[in-house]
């Protein structure tokens, strides 16, 4: 029966939807078409199908695949007609595949390998992810090296110069360039933040960040032969010295990938066994600088409002790297911007640019250091001003004197916690006074991940593994990370800010004047009141955003001295 008349038959579509499908769809395969437009799921479809053509239909998160068995296969058919072989089976190897019709496909995969075939059905999205992760990233190029177009999907933004001579032509072969290219592209389709390409003894590693989480990323063992041009090609893409293998550098790509234009930071180090790459990526699309996003707790954000608002100051943002101090920075700033204020910000890198806002790029071999621009755009007649980070006593002492000469000053400072900050800056000379009577509030952050919603697990606070502070009267049931399809089996998806504000006040001024401790300003302040990071991580848990073993995992116990 044809392919159309088998759906009608079924109930899966009506005549009218086939005529429709194959004129919006010319040359698609029918039931192909009508799933792009809606008609019918996929899952019902291959449903369908499966009993048509005698294909039993399973779902590969609940199959346990044959590595073994796999590394007998070409991984270029498999890539090819998306196939996956599974494991032996009377005789047989169980191959999933998407397309019932795919004959053609099965028949080379058989002849290739000497295996008799037996197929399944399974979900197209699902049978390339998995296919992804027992294979690799560029799994394809290694096997085939292909001379073909290498920029499918990704547009480089800025002009290369293609004369390199020997030392690049490894890396512009198109398929050093198609792996590459394929790298960066299932870093972003990921929603990376980080790539660290590390060489090693015996090959190489690639891991991605993902939700603030280091994680292997599975690539084919081949690929190692290749290491020394894919550092090149990052290398002529970010428009360094290629030659230079001693020193360490920076630079930066600006890429199109998929329609959304991207950032990469590009880092590389020299290692014991080669150069180190790691690559932060900032997608533009994704970015929303907005305080109502970055979950602040509302007495928070009704305090950290009321700072921003002040006409001078210091407002400081603390935490490591990677906790989101820059996005609740830039979004205090979105806040407050107006054409009637000037706004201009000294930082290296500038990370977003955003209409409304002059912004500077530090460059530090030439003098423009955050305290030699801060002194210099202060004749620029600014009303607010960020500074990237305070790293030493210069740097603090300018942020300090903008602030006298009624400026409004935002950075970031590198402490565990909000009290740490005013002993922070007087160990980097400033004098006590000068940090009590200019430092206005100190924002302390962390990014928590959030729980995946399709399959978090409510446990009841009786049963829960909890910790001695939690406080139990705060909710009847916290929950869990379980793991599914939509969160790559890892429980959690996207990830929310945890925060502790202090503002400081008359007697954290004297604390600060008489240079007590970080710990009595902390004790004071909880005693005062404050809202700690650990005490706001409980609000998240007992709000069911996320765990309480992520909380733990950030953040310190509240112990009050």
């Amino acid at each position: 029966m044809e392919l159309g008349q088998l759906l009608i038959s079924e109930g899966l579509a009506t005549r009218e939807q086939i005529t429709a499908a194959r004129e919006a769809h010319s040359g698609s395969r029918i039931d192909q078409a009508l799933i792009r437009m809606g008609v019918v799921t996929e899952d019902r479809l291959l449903q369908t199908l499966s009993s048509e053509f005698g294909m039993p239909y399973v779902d590969l998160k609940n199959v346990q695949v044959d590595t073994d068995l796999l590394a007998k296969f070409p991984t270029s058919s498999i890539y090819r007609h998306s196939l996956l072989p599974l494991y032996r089976q009377n005789g047989h190897v169980v191959v999933a595949t998407s397309d019932p019709l795919n004959l053609e496909g099965l028949d080379e995969l058989s002849t290739v390998s000497g295996f008799r075939l037996s197929p399944v059905l399974t979900r197209s999205g699902e049978l390339g992810s998995r296919i992804h992760e027992l294979l690799g990233v560029g799994g394809d190029t290694i096997n085939e090296l292909v001379r073909r177009k290498a920029d499918e999907g990704i547009e480089l933004l800025e002009e290369i110069n293609e004369d390199f001579g020997e030392l690049a032509e490894g890396a512009q072969a198109p398929s050093v360039i198609k792996l590459v290219n394929e790298l960066l592209m299932d870093a972003v389709k990921l929603q990376t933040s980080d790539v660290h390409i590390e060489p090693q003894e015996n090959g190489m590693r690639v891991r991605f960040r993902l939700d603030g989480m280091l994680r292997i990323q599975p690539t084919p063992p081949e690929i190692a032969q290749f290491y020394n041009a894919i550092v090149t090609r990052l290398k002529i893409m970010s428009h360094l010295n290629i030659a230079e293998k001693r020193l360490p550098q920076d630079g930066r790509i600006k890429l199109r990938v998929s329609g959304r234009e991207v950032d990469v930071r590009v880092s590389i180090i020299p290692m014991l066994h080669g150069e180190g790459v790691v690559m932060r990526l900032l997608d533009k699309a994704r970015m929303t600088f907005d305080l109502r996003n970055v979950g602040m707790p509302p007495t928070v954000m009704k305090i950290f409002r009321q700072l921003i608002d002040l006409p001078h100051g210091i407002i400081l943002v603390t935490g490591p790297t990677g906790s989101g101090k820059s996005t609740s920075l830039y979004s205090a700033l979105n806040e407050i911007k107006d054409p009637s204020v000037k706004i201009i910000t000294v930082e290296d890198p500038v990370e977003y640019q955003m209409d409304g806002i002059s912004q500077i790029q530090v460059h530090s071999r030439i003098g423009l250091t955050f305290a030699a621009g801060l002194r210099s755009i202060l004749r620029h007649d600014p009303d607010v001003v960020l500074i990237g980070e305070i790293r030493d006593g210069e740097t603090a002492q300018a942020a300090i004197q903008a602030s006298l000469t009624g400026h409004l000053v935002f950075s970031t400072l590198h402490t565990n916690d909000a009290p740490s900050a005013f002993t922070r800056l007087v160990d980097m000379g400033v004098e006590p006074y000068l940090v009590a009577s200019t430092v206005e509030g100190i924002l302390a952050q962390r990014l928590v991940r959030r729980l995946c919603a399709h399959c978090k697990v409510p446990v009841p606070i009786s049963q829960a593994d909890l910790p001695s502070d939690f406080p139990r009267d705060l909710c009847d049931v916290v929950y869990e990370p379980k793991g599914c399809r939509e969160c790559r089996d890892t429980g959690f998806a996207g990830r929310i800010g945890v925060f502790e504000l202090l503002r400081t006040d008359p007697m954290v001024q004297r604390m600060c004047v008489e240079q007590r401790s970080s710990t009595e300003i902390r004790d004071y302040a909880l005693k005062a009141g404050m809202t700690t990071l650990r005490s706001s991580g409980w609000e998240q848990v007992a709000a069911g955003v996320t765990s309480i073993d992520e909380v733990v995992r950030l953040t310190r116990g509240d112990i009050v001295g």
